[in-house]
């Protein structure tokens, strides 16, 4: 199993849902609102859908109160 650790730059209360890789960071655009979790259970899925993996294997390492994340990636 493999790790893939990727920065993230979330914008919440976005009007797409979209992940956009730059130059070693990815911008994430999620519809959920910076409440209570919501965008992060928000990324997490996006991330999970976009790398083909469960959102068990998607965890935000640094981050979780930020817009800027590091989250790790577990792959088979």
């Amino acid at each position: 199993m493999t790790a893939l650790r990727i920065k993230v730059k979330v914008f919440p209360r976005s009007s797409r849902e979209q992940l956009i890789r730059e130059s070693g960071l990815v911008k994430a655009y999620v519809k959920a609102a910076p409440d209570k979790g919501k965008a992060n259970r928000a990324l997490v899925e996006l991330i999970a859908r976009e790398y083909n993996v469960k959102k068990s294997s998607v965890i935000i390492l640094k981050g979780q109160t930020g817009r800027n994340k590091v989250v790790e990636v577990l792959e088979k």
